[in-house]
């Protein structure tokens, strides 16, 4: 380990013995949730409240929860310094749960509620979904089952074939109906808010902000649309126009960066603000 690794993990670890220090001496007790039982609201058993609030329960389950979170985030950090251990279970870890969650949810929503129910709508009715409407079989949906289930045949020796043709229906369907959303949604769309008036009135009086605005929109498009024109040599008039069309495209692309940039620096306060005031109580609590 080089000199500055070691100067960067010494610094780190004395910031996290100053944090958890700071938490031990603290009036609150941190790494704890504490519940308040609710007996007359079945739907509410126990909600968390405040340490001081009298009655309260430490909630084991709750408690082990917030230990595990607050490891989770602090190994998915851990591979700041390097790859290590606890990163990589961390990392199985999420894929797994992610993984399991999905199957779990698919089998509910689409297995049982969407297939089995209109196959089988009294016995679903009986074992798994009481509010189902009463309905007759529809045994249709025999069709799209069948074809789901002969994707399982690449997994048999000699079968995958049988399997190209639902995966040929799902890649052509697929592509139609994105095909038709992308045209009205970003291709139609687009020229319909670009076609603007260029002199705005409001009340019978003169708009300059939105006139100002609907002229600098068009002649940003135009620009744009010039440096993607290659017919003809950019040069002249032409190149000045495809070079504004430059700035144009990289102005957008840097705020649609800045946005994305915005929205992961979101997630490290979120991830931060669970950590000292949910985990280390450094925060005033926020609890009811």
């Amino acid at each position: 380990m080089s000199r500055e690794s070691q100067i960067g993990v010494a610094i780190v670890l004395l910031l996290l013995s100053g944090l958890l220090l700071r938490a031990a001496l603290a009036d609150q007790p941190w790494g704890v949730v504490t519940v308040l039982p609710v007996e007359n609201d079945p739907a509410e058993a126990v909600r968390e409240v405040s340490p001081e609030t009298p009655g309260v329960q430490v909630s084991v389950a709750r408690t082990t929860g917030l230990w595990l979170a607050a490891f989770f985030t602090l190994a998915c950090y851990s591979y700041l310094y390097k790859d290590n251990p606890a990163y990589k279970l961390t990392e199985s870890i999420i894929v797994g749960v992610s993984a399991g969650y999905w199957l779990t949810a698919s089998f509910w929503d689409v297995i049982v509620g969407k297939a089995l129910a209109r196959l089988m709508p009294e016995q679903m009715r009986a074992w798994a979904l009481p509010n189902l409407d009463p309905a007759d079989p529809d045994f249709l949906t025999l069709v799209p089952l069948t074809l789901g289930a002969l994707l399982f045949a690449r997994l048999i020796p000699g079968g995958a074939w049988l399997a190209r043709w639902p995966l040929a229906l799902i890649v052509g369907t697929t592509a139609g109906l994105k095909l038709v959303l992308y045209l009205d949604g970003d291709f139609v769309s687009q020229i319909r808010n670009t076609i603007l008036p260029l002199v705005v009135f409001n009340d019978n009086a003169f708009d300059l902000d939105g006139s100002a605005r609907n002229i600098l929109l068009v002649t940003s498009v135009l620009c744009c649309l010039t440096y993607f024109y290659f017919s003809v040599e950019h040069r002249g008039a032409v190149g000045r126009v495809s070079r504004c069309g430059i700035w144009v495209l990289m102005i957008t692309f840097g705020s649609s960066f800045a946005f994305t940039v915005m929205g992961r620096i979101t997630l490290l306060t979120m991830r931060l603000e669970f950590l000292f005031r949910d985990w280390l109580g450094l925060l005033p609590p926020n609890v009811s």
